[in-house]
């Protein structure tokens, strides 16, 4: 896999090949061990070029997305650094409608938090017992539903959910992303 360079991503045509090294140099970047507290997360993303940075941070928006919810992504990724972290990653990336539906999310959240973090403090179970039932899921479901509408993808070749974002950004902006 070639280095993430600015050069490289000029050199690159095929958008998967594109995604491939940057899925590769977040990885590198980020090891799993980093996700493993929030505040190690957030501080380590914010030494990363503005661009990889946008892109770690939606990174666990796109596979919440992909797997369930709005809803089952704050419960996963509860942390109001990262949230914030992920709505300006969204922003800097170009994906505003995106942005907005999130930042709605986090304000449906905030409402219900009270409810949301007794569920989440005492068992998994207690949250998925509570999450489908809760007026916070009735709330959300208009936004996931536009989201997935949003992160569908609707031409061939093209890359699924927040990628198409990442390539897109990287091949008009190499040098925020890459040294």
């Amino acid at each position: 896999m070639p280095r993430l360079t600015q050069a490289a991503i000029r050199a690159t045509r095929a958008d998967s090949k594109l995604l491939d090294m940057l899925l590769a140099q977040l990885t590198e970047s980020l090891p799993p061990s980093t996700y493993e507290d929030p505040e190690q997360l957030v501080a380590a993303m914010q030494r990363l070029p503005v661009g990889l940075r946008a892109m770690a941070s939606t990174y666990q928006l796109d596979v919440s997305m992909a797997l369930d919810d709005l809803g089952w992504h704050f419960a996963n990724w509860f942390d109001e650094n990262y949230a914030e972290e992920t709505s300006r990653g969204l922003k800097e990336l170009g994906a505003d409608e995106i942005a907005a539906v999130f930042d709605q999310a986090r304000e449906i959240l905030n409402k219900h938090l009270d409810e949301f973090d007794a569920a989440l403090n005492d068992d998994v179970k207690d949250f998925v017992d509570w999450y489908p039932q809760s007026s916070m899921h009735r709330e959300l479901k208009p936004l996931n539903e536009r989201l997935w509408a949003i992160l569908q993808t609707e031409h061939p070749g093209e890359e699924p959910g927040l990628f198409r974002y990442w390539v897109a950004y990287a091949r008009k902006h190499p040098e925020r992303v890459a040294p």
